[in-house]
């Protein structure tokens, strides 16, 4: 159902799952865990793997707050995003990258769930990509908001309920666990 009907590929990208983003994240190992085992999933379907390094000024580039985090190594001929924005297509080569894998449909995971994680499925879904949210395979740390407590574990349900069956005319997002994942 993509805008894309002459692409023809899955692609997994992982978002920011670098020790500066993920140090404090609710159940950091058990996502972390589900997350390479997708990406040895996807490796094994020959789908493609694309990972998404954000930068600020806490975490420059090169700074071990940047790196990914040492459970999970990029392949060298896996394509690595580097960003500044919450979403993953701002003033990036995702867009180009996605048309040279000829990749029409992404399966997203990563962090910050209520940051970076929402901002690139929001923007692919406006550019016609569809989507699978893994429903168990992004994460975030508690926040607050005007003196308020909102916890992970809403955080992360709220985006996988605002993510389920929502549809634009020419894509989808659909919110699956990581174990009914298929490439």
């Amino acid at each position: 159902m993509s805008a894309y009907p002459d692409r023809n590929k899955k692609a997994l990208i992982v978002i920011d799952v670098q020790n500066g983003v993920v140090e404090y994240a609710r159940h950091r190992d058990e996502t972390v865990a589900r997350i390479k085992g997708l990406v040895d999933k996807a490796r094994a379907a020959d789908t493609d793997v694309i990972w998404v390094q954000h930068s600020e000024d806490e975490m420059p580039i090169g700074s071990q707050f940047w790196q990914i985090v040492p459970e999970l190594k990029p392949n060298p001929d896996e394509k690595i995003i580097h960003k500044l924005w919450r979403s993953s297509f701002e003033e990036t080569d995702l867009e180009e990258v996605l048309e040279e894998l000829n990749v029409e449909h992404l399966i997203v995971t990563g962090a910050q769930t209520n940051y970076c994680v929402r901002h690139t499925v929001h923007a692919a879904i406006e550019r016609g990509l569809d989507v699978t949210l893994v429903e168990d395979a992004h994460t975030t740390m508690d926040e607050s908001w005007n003196g308020n407590p909102i916890p992970a574990e809403y955080i992360i349900a709220e985006l996988n309920r605002s993510c389920a069956d929502y549809d634009l005319p020419d894509s989808r997002v659909d919110v699956v666990l990581a174990e009914k994942i298929r490439f």
